[in-house]
């Protein structure tokens, strides 16, 4: 990390970061958006005149405001104004419904609540009034306006909890978990410094912003000071257009990115599908090898694949100068400040090699949870998060995961509670009982598959009449089943006839 990215990743808060780099280069673009184009200057100037609108409106420092907006500029400004004042955000992924927005803000107890109003088909204005959320108001095109004059000084604690993203884990509500502007900060250097970027890349946004990786990335375009394109809404092949105009050297997300990008690659083989291309990067779902082999021998560019959470954003990552074997087969080492612990099931750390539970620790590593209830699972002793995940770690330092503790799938980089699924299928009045499994997916990391058994007397069951059902109880459609199974008996053991999942797994993988 040069220098001055490392001076900056020094802040104690999130808007120190802006006004640091806005002083150092106001001129240079560091939001990109078809035409348009937003500069570090005009990042810093109207984020605080946003920041007064929104002060005006009632937000003070420590309101709790929930904002369900896509990857636009008009969402970063949004953000960054909350940030100035000291506000807490509650950001929810644009296509989350009924269920998971109503209950982010009770959980949140959101004393506002920002959304894009008609967006992609879908009334998020109506919906809030079902759930009859709080301060509402739309932030799409036209954003809170006023004279920062009125503005208190902006916030100087870095360690205070500002920020609750949400994540499904074990259970079928989400979990809000706990950040601090350092936090965030540490993650987007930990991330900065792994992919070894300059001031002449170009990068892309091309997953939700309201994701963790949003101010993951977005702080290290603040630390380096150089751009990256925002996609709305991204799909293959029209969003080549963008990467391409806007000379994109940096892409990628996940797996499921990865897999796209080889799709059209391979539409036109002897034309490099991005000219300035160099660099694939992601995480947030299984890699298999064959895809880092493939990219590089078909893209002609290098990928890195990393581990993260929303607990943690960043954890590990491959760097672009790593051997062809680790960036293959591992998810790179840690960075400087990052602190992973392989342990036994006594808690004892296990030597290198040897599988076993993940444990972290770091300034990147969250404040816990919105619910005081999942305390008591969060932290060992030692002050360690324990991420529910298997692995181990490589005498050179590199992580290898083997599996996970905690019953997700993860789609497309996102969670997915395989419980909140089987809760909603109990519900239908042809299952008789149902498990929900991950499986592997080359273009998805993993693809959801429901295996039930039929309730005694019930007709046929298909995929179709499923997943209207599950749309129907307001299941999400990224959470939906691409694979039905119908069984006579779901297999179970014999002590307290649980069922056994990695039956189910090894039967359909």
């Amino acid at each position: 990390m040069d220098e001055t990215a490392h001076a900056l990743g020094a802040s104690r808060t999130l808007w120190e970061v802006i006004e640091r780099r806005a002083a150092l280069t106001p001129d240079r673009p560091v939001l990109l958006q078809e035409d348009r184009r937003l500069t570090f200057g005009e990042l810093r100037d109207r984020s605080e005149r946003v920041a007064a609108g929104l002060y005006g409106m009632g937000v003070r420092p420590g309101s709790v405001v929930t904002w369900q907006l896509p990857t636009r500029i008009e969402t970063a400004l949004l953000s960054f104004a909350l940030a100035r004042i000291g506000a807490v955000q509650s950001p929810v992924i644009p296509f989350y419904r009924d269920r998971e927005v109503g209950f982010a803000l009770r959980e949140s107890r959101a004393d506002f609540f920002a959304v894009p109003g008609t967006w992609r088909g879908f009334d998020h204005g109506a919906m809030a009034e079902r759930l009859g959320a709080r301060g509402v108001f739309e932030a799409y095109d036209d954003l809170p306006d006023g004279d920062p004059a009125v503005l208190p000084p902006p916030p100087t604690d870095g360690t205070a909890v500002r920020w609750i993203y949400w994540t499904s884990g074990t259970t079928s509500d989400p979990k809000g978990v706990l950040h601090t502007d350092r936090s965030l900060i540490a993650g987007g250097s930990c991330l900065a410094h792994a992919l070894q970027l300059s001031a002449s890349d170009v990068g892309s946004m091309a997953f939700p912003f309201a994701h963790i990786a949003g101010p993951d990335y977005t702080v290290m375009l603040l630390l380096y000071g150089f751009p990256a394109v925002m996609f709305e809404h991204f799909a293959m092949p029209a969003a080549l257009e963008g990467y391409r105009r806007h000379g994109v050297t940096v892409a990628g997300g996940s797996t499921a990115f990865y897999s796209m990008f080889l799709t059209e690659q391979r539409k036109d083989p002897d034309r490099k599908l991005i000219p300035t291309l160099r660099l694939l990067a992601g995480g947030g779902a299984p890699k298999p090898p064959e895809i880092y082999h493939a990219v590089v021998r078909e893209m002609g560019v290098q990928l890195t694949h990393g581990y993260g959470m929303t607990e943690v954003p960043m954890i590990t990552m491959g760097a672009p100068d790593d051997t062809a074997e680790n960036l293959a087969t591992t998810e790179g080492r840690p960075p400087a400040g990052m602190e992973i612990r392989i342990v036994d099931e006594a808690g004892k750390p296990v030597p290198a090699g040897v599988d076993g539970d993940v444990r972290l620790h770091g300034e990147a590593v969250c404040q816990g949870y919105a619910d005081p209830a999942l305390a008591a699972d969060t932290f060992d002793a030692d002050g360690f998060l324990i991420t529910g995940d298997v692995g181990h770690l490589t005498e050179s330092g590199h992580l290898v995961l083997t599996g996970r503790v905690k019953d997700i799938i993860i789609r497309k980089g996102e969670n997915i509670s395989a419980k909140e699924i089987e809760d909603l299928l109990h519900e239908h009045p042809g299952v008789g009982d149902a498990a929900v499994i991950g499986l592997p997916d080359p273009e998805r990391g993993e693809r959801v598959c429901a295996v039930v058994e039929r309730a005694p007397g019930a007709g046929e069951l298909t995929l179709a009449e499923v997943s209207a059902f599950l749309r129907g109880q307001g299941l999400s459609v990224y959470k939906l089943p691409e694979q039905l199974e119908v069984v006579d008996a779901l297999p179970r053991n014999d002590a307290l006839r649980k069922v056994l999942k990695y039956k189910l797994r090894e039967r359909y993988s």
